[in-house]
């Protein structure tokens, strides 16, 4: 117990230096406007130098801190939650792998150095979806390295085309951008998408789930699902006018407005806090697409630290519910468990973007900046539609587990009075209500022009007003009315099975390659390559050493017969000559 004590409490202490020292070094290097480049050359092929190369700036410096700090909490959290897993040394340095992979990708400028990070995240969530070795899990994990791997195979396609440039590095080359890169800019942007889980390959975020509620709270708050953000944003001056942007803008509004509609429907809490996840990754890159990778920055660490805090509240609920996950059996929590309700209701509302919250500065500029471009119809009635669901299913969420009627049993002791587990939930409190504003000074000292009429500028406003009304009364109706809901049963099991992608991308996808290949098994392997191959020449030759042993063998018989049949042909010869 000692050790598993000392083991979070460690890792707290030296990632909370971390953070502090990379928080300190990036306003350092925003005050100066300073960058550091450490560059290790390996080997020189063809004119190409294969470099190691870490880029140390404000950006990679401030994304740095925030990982850093999320992992700090993440893991003293864990010394409670994972406390009676007889694995917990195999979880703690799983995590530590994780946060080293995660900063690995940060710092690479180069793309055959960044493949080791990006790579590493890959193998390590898959380990960690199926930590808890059962069937759901081996499939969900399975799910999520196989979408992961098609991100994989864009990366390395890039490094094959940045080898006609000469170099790796991407920070260089795109400052020399023109449209016959059209390919490349396609394979990282389909990298991005299967890494934030865009449309078509949204399905593993909610399938990855399945990994302990802390490996959530740090995968999908501000690691796994952010590093194809954050791939966009180091790679954005080469998508500067291109039709790239238009595609990734239509895929992300789709994938948020998919998101939103889905969480209104789904009752896994897990899954929920999953899907609104998604929607924010539809914000960012939505955005991104406009031409405002630091909009989608800011939004990336507002979204990290209050994501985690979402996923740490669950735990917590989860936890203290005996692994309870459906949201129809709770209720009434906010009586059992104040503090959790309170550090949850803070989350919630930053994830609206309640006024003067977290979420509020960075996800209120973004819908401004975006109401003012030059969109057209569809993406303004997706964003619109996106930020209304959000609030809905959000308030949906509150009114399920907080405010209901507890549906708990009567002699169940529910409380949250356990401080390693608290504690980090009240600091990343505190950085969900005060880190929208401080990063909004640091990132933007000079105010972006916003120019929009009153009905667009207060559009936001009603649509929080509306969704939050939406998704408590609506919700209060279906637990006092009948509904007929058979007769919008379609519209239910489509919209809450995320457009049925988990199963077009598992079952649909696999069947007819499986069917396929199942029929050349048995007709090519097992078939006629077998008879024409391997058993076939081996009967073949087994048949042929038969006869020849055969006639080999001491028999008398055989002796007279040979005897006779060659004194007849010699016989047979002389005669004719």
């Amino acid at each position: 117990m000692v050790w598993k004590f000392s083991m979070h409490l460690v890792s707290l202490i030296f990632l909370v230096i971390g953070s502090l020292l990379c928080l300190s070094m990036s306003l350092v290097s925003l005050q100066n406007l300073t960058s550091y480049v450490i560059e290790w050359e390996l080997y020189s092929l063809n004119s190409s130098s294969i470099v190691v190369t870490l880029v140390f700036d404000w950006l990679s410096f401030m994304f740095l801190s925030f990982i850093l700090f999320i992992s700090s909490m993440v893991m003293f959290y864990s010394g409670e939650y994972m406390s009676g897993d007889k694995h917990y040394n195999r979880f703690m340095y799983l995590v530590i792998a994780f946060v080293i992979s995660m900063n690995a990708l940060i710092v690479s400028p180069n793309l055959i150095s960044i493949l080791l990070g990006w790579d590493g995240l890959g193998l390590i969530s898959y380990v960690l979806v199926i930590y808890y070795q059962n069937e759901k899990s081996a499939n969900a994990g399975m799910l999520t390295v196989l979408s992961n791997r098609v991100g994989d195979v864009a990366i390395l396609l890039s490094i094959a085309l940045f080898f006609s440039m000469g170099g790796w590095n991407f920070m260089v080359w795109s400052l020399y951008t023109n449209e016959d890169m059209i390919l490349m800019k396609v394979l990282i942007v389909v990298a991005a998408m299967t890494k934030s889980a865009q449309i078509p390959f949204s399905a593993w975020l909610p399938a990855a789930m399945a990994a302990p509620t802390p490996v959530s709270a740090l995968v999908h708050s501000s690691t796994l699902v952010t590093a194809g953000v954050y791939l966009l944003i180091r790679f954005s001056p080469i998508f500067e006018g291109s039709l790239v942007q238009s595609f990734l803008l239509i895929i992300s509004c789709m994938t948020m407005f998919m998101a939103g509609l889905g969480a209104n429907f789904e009752y896994d809490l897990k899954k929920i806090i999953a899907l609104s996840t998604l929607s924010q990754l539809g914000v960012m890159l939505s955005v991104l697409s406009l031409g405002f990778p630091d909009l989608a920055f800011f939004h990336l660490l507002t979204h990290a630290l209050f994501k985690a805090l979402l996923f740490l509240c669950a735990g917590v609920v989860i936890h203290s519910l005996g692994d309870y996950q459906d949201i129809r059996m709770m209720g009434g929590l906010i009586v059992s468990m104040p503090l959790t309700g309170v550090c949850m209701n803070l989350s919630n509302l930053s994830l609206c973007g309640m006024p003067f919250m977290a979420g509020f500065y960075s996800k209120d500029l973004i819908l401004e900046v975006a109401f003012m471009s030059n969109i057209n119809f569809i993406s303004f009635i997706m964003y619109v539609l996106a930020t209304g669901l959000t609030v809905s299913y959000t308030f949906r969420l509150i009114f399920y587990s907080l405010t209901s009627v507890s549906h708990i049993n009567n002699m169940s002791g529910i409380s949250d009075n356990d401080f390693v587990m608290t504690n980090p939930m009240m600091m990343l409190s505190l950085s969900s209500v005060l880190s929208g504003a401080s990063l909004s000074w640091m990132m933007f000292p000079e105010c972006y022009m916003i120019c929009l009429s009153s009905f667009m500028k207060g559009l936001v406003l009603m649509l929080l007003l509306i969704g939050s009304f939406i998704g408590y009364i609506l919700n209060v109706m279906s637990l006092n009315e009948t509904l007929n809901s058979l007769s919008l049963y379609f519209f239910s099991s489509f919209s809450g099975s995320m457009w049925f992608m988990p199963f077009l991308s598992s079952v649909k996808l696999n069947y007819y390659i499986l069917s396929l290949s199942k029929s050349y098994d048995k007709v090519g392997d097992k078939g006629w390559s077998e008879y024409f191959g391997g058993q076939g020449g081996f009967s073949a030759i087994m048949k042929g050493s038969y006869y020849l042993e055969v006639t080999q063998s001491s028999m008398i018989k055989i002796y007279m017969k040979s005897f006779f049949l060659w004194v007849s042909i010699v016989i047979i010869m002389l005669v004719l000559i």
